[in-house]
């Protein structure tokens, strides 16, 4: 998740240290209105502008999507009535967040490079901060398997509210924090710079969006977390990424992407901003995808339900 917010508004976002990302734009043969995930008739709606920069859409079991306005700091929500309403302001300059099954608010609470856990009264905990003695990076997005355990990717974007320049850890790589809270492990030692995560709802398969090196990768999981069988997904990074219940893949950048379980796009939703951070499913039914793009919050009725509900 999170690119840098200040971004230029017309080009596509740089990367610091890195060169410009440039998605593909869609291929010729994408499906469009109803014949590939977009329900038929649907089109993309713009529900609310006039933010600094979107992140981190993420849906409660009442469909209620939560999201960041970053630079802000805060945490919005956009009720399944169409309110939207402040969350929680500071926020600890929230990015990535995931909903747990007990109804807290995981969120990368990069201020402090801080992993959160928001209780429903706002209240929140500090879960992860440093691994072998320093600081993280800057945990950027999360996502939680079905027994508890999480994962959350922690590469390294300059922030303005930091009063250093080098990253506090040799690489920039994926974690796993166990259960109990009390195991922090980093899982992946040879990506450049993972950014977008989701599993699946039956806790086996993660993947993970490493933007820098332009490719998306699925990984085996194992009980203790460790990652296997790493394999290539799809030539494409993402900020930030959600799946359906097909096995669709949805990624972002320039607009949304969306890859089937073969690894081949089947869909390109376009957003009229310059940059798409991050997508959730939400709604009632959760066949809403709600799009955090710049500005603004948008979304799209689809004809697929998100994989990942709130239950």
């Amino acid at each position: 998740m999170a690119l840098e917010w200040y971004v230029l508004a017309v080009v596509v976002p740089v990367v610091l240290g890195a060169a410009p990302l440039m998605p593909p734009a869609p291929a010729p043969n994408v499906p469009r209105d109803g014949d590939g995930v977009i329900a038929p008739g649907a089109r993309l709606e713009k529900l609310a502008g006039g933010f600094a920069f979107t992140e981190g859409p993420t849906s409660d079991a009442a469909g209620d999507v939560y999201f960041s306005d970053q630079p802000n700091d805060r945490i919005m929500r956009w009720s399944v009535d169409g309110t939207l309403s402040t969350f929680l302001q500071p926020a600890g300059r929230a990015n990535g967040m995931y909903f747990d099954r007990k109804g807290n608010l995981l969120a990368c609470a990069d201020e402090k490079t801080e992993l959160w856990a928001i209780a429903p009264d706002s209240r929140h905990t500090v879960l992860a901060k440093a691994f072998a003695g320093k600081p993280l990076n800057g945990p950027n997005d999360v996502w939680v398997r079905p027994d508890g355990a999480l994962y959350f990717t922690d590469p390294f974007y300059k922030r303005d509210w930091w009063d250093y320049a080098a990253r506090p850890q040799d690489s920039e790589q994926v974690y796993f924090l166990s259960a109990d809270r009390r195991t922090l492990r980093r899982v992946t030692t040879d990506l450049d710079q993972p950014n977008g995560i989701i599993g699946t709802p039956d806790g086996k398969t993660l993947f993970v969006a490493d933007i820098r090196a332009g490719k998306t990768y699925g990984f085996d999981i194992q009980p203790d977390g460790t990652l296997t069988n790493r394999r290539l997904r799809c030539e494409l990074g993402s900020d930030g990424m959600t799946l359906d219940t097909e096995g669709n893949l949805y990624l972002t950048g320039k607009g949304v992407s969306v890859f089937g379980p073969d690894g081949t796009q089947i869909e390109h939703i376009d957003v009229p901003e310059a940059w798409t951070a991050n997508v959730s499913f939400g709604g009632r039914d959760h066949q809403t995808l709600f799009i955090t793009a710049s500005t603004g919050l948008y979304a799209i009725r689809l004809r697929v339900r998100g994989a990942n509900a709130a239950k």
